[in-house]
């Protein structure tokens, strides 16, 4: 059952697996097309070097989505454009810390129907992680691969991106929310994850940032509701990788913080905060959006702030 605290937010994804289907079929068919991940492409322009830790100074800032589907975040359609919104938004934050531009692109989307393999997601066309990438860089940002992967595991759906992760300024972002059981169709309740699976990434990360001498690998996992992740203090450091929890708490500024205070309560030391606004849902009814200010203030303050 979906806990009775997380039923705004589950509703709210049962309303975007209708969009999520349609951008997974339309995946698919590139895929077919012979347009999948394995066809190799000419890699976008070098970036400037990141630092060390994108995260060690700066905040991060981001705008996530995928193409196609504004259900799914701001970050479609004119990416020019949306990369001009996430610019202004930016500017609203204090000036007194450097901000880095976030481009979280839905990479892996999970859907309704099994597809060929059984897995209910499919993979993203390599085009569209450069076109997405290309829009990070002209911010002089990072980019996030965001990985909703069904019945898969998470780690053979990151290594399925290891090109694009070579990169010094590509990440990844887990959401286990859409990582579900053998048997469990997404979108009727919530999947989840363990703190060893998200060990597992994080070594795997580490490991590239070691063999290709990368700066950290940003890892964000997203967190819904307390049963998404379990276990949680198996997620052990590595050298190479810089993990962020972000908490996904829709609703009013007051339910989104006792989200906040619950969920960072099983948080690892050595796990950065993130939190998560939502345009559309988390301003019904009347309430205004948290501002800046106001997200800046939760205790911990967050060092990724991603709007969708």
């Amino acid at each position: 059952m979906v806990p009775k605290t997380a039923h705004a937010a589950f509703d709210r994804r049962l309303v975007l697996t209708a969009a999520l289907a349609g951008l997974a079929a339309s995946a698919c068919g590139a895929q077919r097309r012979g347009r999948a991940l394995a066809v190799p492409v000419t890699a976008s322009p070098a970036p400037p070097t990141p630092p060390a830790d994108p995260l060690a100074t700066n905040l991060l800032v981001g705008f996530c989505g995928a193409p196609g589907s504004k259900a799914l975040g701001r970050m479609t359609g004119d990416l020019a454009a949306a990369s001009d919104e996430l610019r202004q938004r930016i500017r609203a934050f204090p000036a007194d810390r450097p901000v880095t531009p976030v481009v979280e692109l839905i990479a892996t989307t999970v859907h309704r129907s099994p597809g060929a393999d059984g897995m209910y997601r499919s993979r993203g066309a390599e085009e569209t992680v450069r076109d997405y990438l290309d829009a990070a860089r002209a911010l002089n940002g990072l980019l996030l691969l965001n990985i909703q992967p069904g019945r898969a595991d998470f780690l053979p759906e990151v290594k399925a991106y290891e090109r694009w992760l070579t990169e010094p300024d590509v990440g990844v972002a887990l959401d286990p929310e859409w990582a579900v059981e053998p048997g469990v169709v997404p979108g009727k309740k919530f999947g989840r994850t363990t703190g060893d699976e998200l060990d597992g990434v994080a070594r795997y990360l580490g490991g590239l940032a070691e063999a290709h001498r990368l700066p950290a690998k940003v890892m964000v996992y997203h967190q819904v509701a307390s049963s998404v992740v379990r276990d949680e203090e198996l997620l052990r450091p590595h050298l190479g990788v810089s993990p962020v929890k972000v908490v996904d708490g829709i609703g009013s500024a007051a339910a989104k913080q006792a989200t906040w205070k619950t969920l960072m309560k099983t948080k690892p030391d050595h796990v950065r905060p993130g939190f998560k606004l939502f345009f559309d849902e988390d301003t019904r009814r009347g309430a205004a959006l948290m501002s800046p200010a106001q997200v800046l203030a939760l205790g911990p303050a967050p060092a990724y702030v991603v709007y969708e």
